[in-house]
């Protein structure tokens, strides 16, 4: 019988691709996300001897990551102002693909309405299951996503008639010698 370590580490090798790939599309930078992704762990592994059904550990995860994001951005909010581009830029690049311009009008969405988006159109989750993951009304996840739906497409639309700099979209960092990505 594994112990609860060996168990929590083999969950966290499963779950951690997802995690970050998530925790990616909610604040749009990798190093970001892979903190993001370590606290969200950290958090999981205090939890680990809580979490009575290990087949609810990865919903649990879930909603953790979706807290750490929410709560790192209410504390960020008046600290830190980010910016869409680097400064000092060597060359303006090619026009932006769509991937790139969909992350850049995601960035633009509060964190609780790009979670909403997040979960519903990336993880493919159901307003019920939004709705819990969230922990608020479906008519809230509902709302939510046609205001942000609308906002993402005027944003893009806005993008599309813009000519302007672009560059390729941003790659996982890999970390691990050339692997594939998880």
């Amino acid at each position: 019988m594994a112990s609860h370590d060996d168990e929590f580490v083999e969950f966290a090798v499963a779950v951690s691709p997802r995690l970050r790939r998530t925790a990616f599309l909610l604040c749009g930078d990798w190093h970001t996300a892979q903190d993001l992704t370590q606290a969200t762990l950290a958090k999981l592994f205090v939890a680990w001897r809580r979490i009575s059904r290990q087949d609810a550990a990865p919903a649990y995860a879930m909603r953790t990551l979706l807290n750490t994001f929410l709560a790192d951005r209410r504390r960020r909010r008046a600290s830190e102002v980010l910016t869409a581009e680097l400064p000092d830029r060597a060359a303006d690049l090619a026009a932006p693909d769509v991937r790139l311009a969909v992350l850049s009008a995601l960035a633009t969405l509060p964190p609780r309405s790009r979670a909403v988006v997040v979960l519903r159109y990336w993880a493919d989750m159901s307003v019920q299951e939004t709705a819990k993951v969230l922990g608020c009304s479906e008519g809230n996840v509902k709302s939510q996503s046609a205001r942000a739906l609308e906002k993402l497409r005027v944003r893009l639309l806005a993008a599309e008639a813009e000519p302007g700099p672009g560059a390729r979209p941003p790659a996982e960092p890999s970390g691990r010698g050339g692997a594939g990505h998880g």
